[in-house]
């Protein structure tokens, strides 16, 4: 039978115990808060963009289908007009290539830009669209994607005399074209859709252009690519690399001709 000295003896130990449990766990939240507080706005959208991107990676899977002898590889660039798309152009002329660019109405109807979307045109490139407002829910919730198209094809055919065809879908077309009806809409409208073969993942490796560089070589496989890029100051330090790349590799640089349309979406929707 336990004395009272060593009942005592035994309450204390345990409650040193309840103690030293109770310090841990408070240590062990404050480090976890302390990591939540102290992560940048950059990297949660960084994140948040990964995880969207990461859910429908595995169905972003089509192979580009071109009557094409030899490789040949297509620059596309999203997100225009910006400040930055003289820039774009600059070093493309210098190295005698022409690309396809996928710009935004919000951006094509400020006037102080669309000298450079003319600009491009002019010196072969091809301006398709991509949308009036890049709002998932407009386009694809909301079922207004043919309707943000053609405003933005008539903005680029009004500034440029153009009369393109091609869209690219905000964020691909998975998953946002998943409903049959707003493809049908898209045939029905004889527009056209391209998404991509190569991911550069630009918009992640701020002040990273090498990054870009090796993300693209990787992916490198078809003899047919199609690179999804957009107009940011990294990717326009990472292009003259990306260039030579494709040189070494025997690749020919073309640009989008809406009479030799191949279709390129992820549904491998032959109408589109």
């Amino acid at each position: 039978m336990h004395t009272l000295q060593s009942v005592n003896k035994i309450r204390r130990v345990k409650k040193k115990r309840r103690r030293l449990i109770f310090v841990l766990a408070a240590i062990f939240l404050l480090i976890f808060l302390i990591g939540k507080l102290t992560s940048s706005p950059e990297e949660k959208v960084v994140a948040n963009e990964h995880i969207i991107q990461s859910d429908i990676l595995p169905a972003k899977e089509t192979e580009p289908v071109e009557e094409s002898t030899g490789k040949v590889v297509y620059l596309t660039f999203d997100d225009g007009p910006t400040a930055l798309t003289d820039q774009f152009l600059d070093a493309l002329k210098e190295h005698d290539i022409q690309a396809t660019f996928f710009m935004q109405g919000v951006y094509l109807q400020k006037t102080d830009l669309q000298a450079s979307v003319n600009r491009a045109t002019e010196e072969g490139h091809y301006v398709g669209a991509h949308s009036m407002t890049h709002d998932y829910k407009r386009l694809y919730d909301d079922g207004l994607f043919v309707s943000e198209m053609n405003d933005t094809l008539s903005l680029i055919q009004d500034i440029t005399g153009t009369n393109p065809k091609l869209v690219r879908p905000p964020y691909g077309s998975v998953p946002g074209l998943k409903n049959q009806q707003i493809r049908d809409q898209i045939d029905d409208a004889e527009i056209k859709i391209w998404d991509w073969t190569i991911d550069s993942q630009d918009w992640i490796f701020k002040d990273n252009p090498n990054q870009i560089v090796e993300t693209i070589k990787l992916q490198t496989k078809r003899d047919t690519e199609v690179i999804l890029m957009h107009e940011t100051q990294q990717t326009l330090q990472a292009l003259p690399d990306i260039i030579a790349f494709y040189k070494q590799q025997g690749y020919e640089f073309r640009v989008y001709n809406d009479v030799d349309h191949f279709h390129l979406n992820f549904y491998n929707d032959k109408r589109l």
